[in-house]
């Protein structure tokens, strides 16, 4: 199980609506429209994730 990095929802790894791979990383969300939040501004997400 992975966190959508966008809403903070748990998400299984094979269950996952979608995934995108940045810098050298696969990022899983539970849908399509977080994932499309995450592209818009991916630097955001990232520095919330290491919080």
């Amino acid at each position: 199980m992975v966190i959508d990095p966008v809403c903070g929802m748990v998400v299984g790894e094979k269950t996952a609506a979608a995934t995108q791979e940045c810098k050298g990383k696969t990022f899983y969300f539970c849908a399509v429209g977080c994932k499309n939040k995450f592209i818009k501004n991916p630097e955001k997400f990232l520095k919330e994730q290491k919080k």
